[in-house]
């Protein structure tokens, strides 16, 4: 028993190890996006246009660190700010499966094909899903969108009282990224650090005790690969950065690169709980289409990536982690030493409202804060008298 749970900490301290700068990387790309990309610079693109708001939706939720549960509220936003159903979907498709930290991580962990492939699976697969839900939508007027000028940095004025530029001045540079900072290591990894770590310990579970063999025998390539990872995939609550090294060790028992795509595309972006609050955002029509595109788009990805592999001749466990192998050892162990530093707190967290039975709770408050912003008017605009 012993030697078992040497094997899976081994492995699991070794994707740590390889993936830990990168994670950090991310998390301080992700504090820039906070504070120099606006929330309403964001929102104010995507209200007209059947296909450009779609595009642009997609573009820009590939860089934003969202799980598939966060992601909900920032996309109820968006909605209620005037953006058409085919954009929110787009969004609500391309930013869980995507983000700046787990595109640094699968650079780590996996190879430069996969790092590639992810972000333009997702925002092809957003782009398919937001166009189709637009083509079916009947053709309305589209209401002027009402953005969110609030100052994203802290909030010290709600952008109609001062201009732009007058704006610009409250804050300098050093303050801009001190915000960000903050806003990685708080909000962004409190959120990612207890999922990645429980990613992690899975990892290592699989490489220590599932047989080369059986992962071979049914997920080694093929349709039916691709079909049994959706299966596993898109009910389970899993972020794009905890999915990674969850992906990694199942390539390395011999899964084949396009069901582990599978896995990276459709666990991120879908679960029991953020399906039934699609329904509320989008209605039946554009869930049914948000989950259709994802397992159909996904599949097909699946199949062409091991197409890839298979073209070029090379083998996916033998550029697995090269990145990783590039840095010095004190690099890689002063990135770990950070990483857990900032995790001890979100860890603890995580580890206390699980041992009081409150994961339950924790879904349910997702679908609450959702309700919430569904429910409260918009800043700036009056409510109907009654």
């Amino acid at each position: 028993m012993m030697d078992l749970l040497i094997r899976i900490f081994y492995e699991a301290w070794h994707l740590l190890r390889e993936s830990s700068i990168y994670i950090l990387l991310g998390l301080l790309v992700s504090g820039v996006l906070r504070v120099f990309l606006s929330p309403h610079t964001v929102a104010k693109h995507l209200g007209r246009g059947r296909f450009r708001s779609v595009f642009k939706a997609a573009l820009i939720g590939i860089p934003i660190p969202l799980c598939s549960c966060g992601v909900l509220p920032a996309a109820a936003s968006l909605k209620k700010q005037g953006a058409n159903n085919g954009a929110t979907t787009a969004f609500l498709i391309s930013t869980p499966e995507s983000g700046v930290d787990s595109i640094a991580v699968t650079y780590a962990l996996l190879d430069p094909i996969m790092t590639v492939v992810r972000p333009i699976s997702a925002f092809l697969m957003g782009t398919f899903a937001g166009i189709t839900e637009n083509m079916f939508s009947p053709k309305t007027e589209l209401k002027p969108i009402q953005t969110d000028l609030s100052c994203p940095v802290d909030g010290c004025c709600d952008g109609k009282v001062c201009s732009p530029e007058e704006h610009n001045r409250h804050h300098t540079f050093m303050e801009k990224i001190t915000a960000g900072l903050k806003y990685a290591f708080t909000d962004v990894w409190n959120d990612l650090a207890g999922w990645f770590f429980v990613g992690l310990i899975l990892a290592g579970i699989i490489s220590a005790l599932i047989p080369d063999e059986v992962m071979q025998q049914y997920l080694g390539g093929g349709i039916s690969s691709m079909l049994l990872m959706l299966v596993i995939g898109i009910p389970i609550y899993i972020c794009a950065t905890a999915s990674t090294p969850v992906a990694a060790a199942l390539i390395l028992k011999g899964v084949s690169p396009g069901a582990a795509l599978v896995f990276l595309l459709a666990g991120p972006a879908t679960n029991v709980t953020s399906l039934t609050v699609l329904l509320r955002i989008l209605g039946t029509r554009a869930t049914a289409i948000y989950l259709s595109s994802i397992a159909i788009i996904s599949v097909l990805f699946g199949l062409a990536v091991d197409q890839i592999y298979a073209s070029i001749g090379i083998s996916p466990l033998a550029a697995m982690g090269q990145a990783s192998e590039a840095l010095p050892n004190w690099v890689a162990l002063a990135g770990v030493i950070v990483l857990l530093f900032f995790s001890i707190k979100p860890v603890f967290n995580s580890a206390r409202n699980l041992f009081r039975g409150s994961s339950h709770t924790e879904d349910h408050a997702c679908c609450v804060q959702e309700e919430e912003v569904l429910e409260r008017p918009h800043p700036g605009i009056a409510e109907k008298p009654t």
